[in-house]
């Protein structure tokens, strides 16, 4: 009978780890692979940056990001790496329009100032993406 990927989690990882957080693991799993990836084909030796765009309304936690990937690394030319996050601001366009504004997060009100149509979307918030690598 498996224990499963989480109950193993839980024993190898430092800290409080809360279900919640697991979605973070498969991410930063996928942020390992870009790098390793990328650090391979121009032979690096050691990568020791990763720089990352991630929306600013994702629900991604930079501290959890930066726990995973510490344990995901281990053993790798990535090992060791800082991750530099920075968030990209949530924008919004009207379709009417064409206005381009930001989302008040405290309100998450989502009508144009310009024109007033609630016919809107989301245009920048929620990406996530490796921008650069410092590799050795």
């Amino acid at each position: 009978m498996g224990l499963g990927l989480s109950f193993f989690l839980m024993l190898l990882m430092p800290g409080d780890l809360r279900p919640e957080k697991m979605h973070e693991l498969s991410v930063t799993q996928s942020i390992l692979e870009i790098a390793l990836d990328y650090g391979t084909r121009h032979q690096a030796q050691k990568i020791s940056e990763i720089h990352l765009h991630i929306g600013e309304i994702s629900d991604f936690d930079d501290e959890w990001i930066q726990r995973y990937f510490d344990f995901v690394s281990k053993g790798t030319i990535a090992e060791g790496a800082k991750l530099r996050i920075s968030r990209t601001p949530a924008r919004l366009q009207c379709n009417p329009c064409s206005f381009i504004f930001p989302l008040d997060k405290s309100t998450w009100n989502t009508q144009c100032p310009s024109c007033d149509s609630k016919d809107c979307h989301l245009i920048s918030g929620r990406e996530f993406r490796v921008e650069a690598l410092e590799v050795i």
